[in-house]
């Protein structure tokens, strides 16, 4: 795992075991503030030990992003602290969330027997919550589309943004909304943030924050486009599945070149989406 200082007193956590996911820690005289989890156990002990060991504080609450169980399996290690995330989230992890713990122990027991889902105590529904520890503001905003629980976390005095997986190398939907999600992305514009930490993947530094934005919305713009001409097409699904990611703006290198799987993913999320559409605008028509 590797670890990153982005501010005097805020890490950033990246997975080395799994798709460079990332966790947070905003450490302040009153305790340890964490942000995700991670998904391997040692990875999340390890975070535990170095907030506990080096910098001799413990965590009080942990938020999760989403209900992830790359972001959120490592969350039963922190036993002690209070857990928030959006309300979505609590019955997202209580149906899904434990679906994928028992289909993940029963793949791997030895590793994954000691993980337990953790469902939140502090939750929101809509627009912002605040948490304030020892001089720190954190501001938890709703933030849907990649999956529809998602919030960003925005640690107002550093102005450091955890923006978990609504901003990746590549956006990814297919768990949430195309529309949804863009209207999330627009959101985040002209924050003013020193750094944003993504959900997988490197720290956006300041110069660099809103040409990232642009460039997830124009991704987003251009594969609406390529289902939308796949449509026109008598094989749409090939069609699209010859679109390579670097078409449209997005470099394949990223999450060690798992970007155009993911790629992929989202095409035909979008055109199952669109094709659902059609479909309901066909019957609606048929029965007036």
């Amino acid at each position: 795992m590797r670890r990153e200082r982005v501010a005097d007193d805020i890490y950033v956590f990246t997975s080395e075991l799994y798709a460079q996911v990332t966790a947070g820690a905003v450490i302040t005289p009153a305790g340890a503030i964490l942000i995700d989890a991670l998904v391997f156990p040692e990875e999340a002990k390890s975070i535990r030990h170095f907030i506990e060991s080096r910098l001799n504080t413990t965590v009080r609450y942990v938020i999760n992003t989403h209900y992830h169980a790359d972001h959120t399996f490592g969350t039963c290690f922190f036993e002690n602290a209070v857990v928030i995330s959006h309300a979505q989230c609590h019955e997202l992890l209580l149906t899904k969330g434990r679906e994928s713990l028992s289909q993940t122990q029963q793949q791997n027991p030895r590793i994954f027997s000691e993980v337990d889902i953790r469902l939140p105590q502090l939750t929101f529904e809509s627009g912002m919550m605040e948490l304030r520890l020892g001089g720190k503001t954190l501001q938890m905003t709703h933030s849907p589309g990649h999956s529809m629980d998602s919030i960003v976390v925005h640690i107002k005095e550093d102005r450091v943004l955890f923006a978990g997986d609504t901003l990746m190398p590549i956006p990814y939907f297919v768990d949430g909304d195309f529309d949804i999600f863009s209207e999330s992305l627009r959101g985040l514009r002209n924050g003013g943030y020193e750094n944003v930490i993504q959900g997988h993947g490197e720290v956006i530094l300041r110069g660099e924050v809103e040409r990232k934005i642009e460039s997830d919305l124009e991704y987003m713009d251009c594969i609406q486009k390529h289902v939308k001409i796949a449509l026109t097409r008598s094989n749409p699904e090939a069609y699209l599945r010859a679109l390579d990611v670097e078409q449209c703006g997005k470099s394949r290198i990223p999450l060690n070149g798992g970007v155009q799987e993911l790629h992929i993913g989202n095409l035909m999320a979008l055109l199952e989406q669109y094709t659902r559409r059609e479909n309901a605008l066909k019957q609606a028509n048929s029965v007036g």
